[in-house]
């Protein structure tokens, strides 16, 4: 894997109706926000970052329960307010057109904006994202009927899950020091209560609801796939490409889930071929 060094950071908070934000954005050009997934943070897109600055101006964020967000007790961090708060933080940042780059639960939610809320796109990458049902595994739907259960682990147990949680999602090995910071914000107290409370709420409604949409997305698209990702089969990845008539589709051989991470040189090379020129379409 190439080391592509970041300038990532979450420098900025931002009061959203769901919670404070932690939040980052770099370089210039026409804006393109990224959107991490579950179990995730921004700091999934640090290696991508650098190149894409270069081109674009660059905005990120921890969505509500992750990352360096706020954790609250009662927070609502579900899909649908997850997709609310995309919105606004394009209003935050005075963005009526950016590009989109989606992973994981960062699909349903842009989708959720771009669908249910109104928000245009320029150009939008979907990148092995949770958009059609049925989605979650064994382990995730057993977790969420026992939250309880778990969020009373032993900080060592919890730890050793929350790694094969994460080392679940990879079919390559990425660098050492990226693995600890995905496990990193799950290992605090609040980090514990919050991982295991978005098991509870997760709800293929969520997704549901925005299918029969899918026809409706409104600028160009690039469905993105990690081919071997062992939690969201490449199947589904070319079923949300025929739901989209404007789409393309590119597989990634040898990539799991994680391809930001796992092949983020192969990543960059599709994202800056397709959004090239994003400001004039």
């Amino acid at each position: 894997m190439q080391k592509l060094k970041g300038n990532w950071s979450v420098d900025e908070t931002v009061k959203t109706s769901a919670g404070s934000v932690a939040a980052g954005r770099t370089g210039q050009g026409p804006d393109l926000v990224l959107a991490h997934g579950w179990p995730w943070s921004s700091f999934s897109w640090h290696r991508i970052i650098p190149a894409l600055s270069k081109q674009h101006r660059v905005h990120w964020y921890d969505m509500p329960g992750y990352g360096q967000s706020e954790k609250g007790a009662a927070q609502r961090s579900s899909l649908d307010v997850q997709g609310e708060i995309f919105a606004e933080m394009l209003e935050h940042w005075n963005l009526s057109r950016p590009s989109v780059v989606a992973h994981d639960f960062g699909g349903a939610t842009t989708l959720r904006a771009h669908l249910l809320q109104g928000r245009d796109f320029a150009k939008y990458v979907l990148m092995n994202v949770v958009a059609m049902r049925p989605w979650g595994s064994d382990f995730f739907d057993h977790v969420g009927r026992h939250v309880d259960a778990f969020t009373g682990l032993p900080p060592h147990i919890h730890r050793a899950v929350v790694e094969a949680y994460i080392q679940g999602a990879l079919v390559n090995e990425i660098d050492q020091g990226d693995f600890t910071k995905l496990v990193a914000p799950w290992l605090s107290e609040e980090g514990r209560r919050s991982f295991y409370r978005q098991f509870a709420l997760a709800d293929e409604r969520y997704t549901a609801e925005i299918e029969p949409m899918f026809g409706d997305i409104r600028c160009p698209v690039k469905v993105l796939w990690g081919e071997d990702d062992p939690w969201i089969p490449l199947e589904r990845g070319k079923a949300l490409h025929e739901r989209i008539p404007q789409a393309s589709f590119q597989a990634l051989p040898g990539v799991g889930h994680m391809p930001q991470l796992e092949a983020a040189d192969r990543v960059l090379e599709v994202l800056v071929e397709f959004l090239r020129d994003d400001d004039t379409v």
